[in-house]
């Protein structure tokens, strides 16, 4: 079974949600973009920190997967592809908060599936 706080991919999540988070600092946005990456990377940051303290926990892989993919697609959805550097960054961290997710979901089905024979 994963001990809690030892998972790389959900200390990747982390880090990506503080990029998207911390991005509005030195990339020119709109009030917008600078919201969107903030909410969103704040919520794959603390999604991170979930799975990271409860490695069994699947639907919290999960989350990740539709907070990448809200972020990929939120240039285009709130109108901010002209930024270059805040859409890039969206498109980027979305996609690896993706990948992130969905490497560590057989982690944490197996150890879901652990916890489950424990009982």
């Amino acid at each position: 079974m994963t001990k809690p706080w030892t998972r790389m991919q959900d200390w990747a999540e982390v880090v990506l949600g503080l990029v998207a988070v911390l991005t509005p600092l030195w990339m020119d946005t709109s009030t917008k973009a600078m919201w969107t990456m903030i909410v969103i990377g704040a919520l794959i940051a603390i999604d991170g920190l979930v799975s990271l303290a409860m490695p069994a926990m699947v639907i919290s892989e999960g989350v990740q997967l539709v907070l990448g993919a809200l972020l990929f697609i939120s240039p285009w959805v709130m109108g901010y592809t002209s930024m270059t550097g805040a859409s890039w960054t969206s498109w980027i961290v979305g996609v690896l908060t993706v990948a992130a997710g969905a490497i560590a979901l057989p982690a944490a089905n197996s150890a879901h599936q652990g916890l489950a024979g424990s009982h």
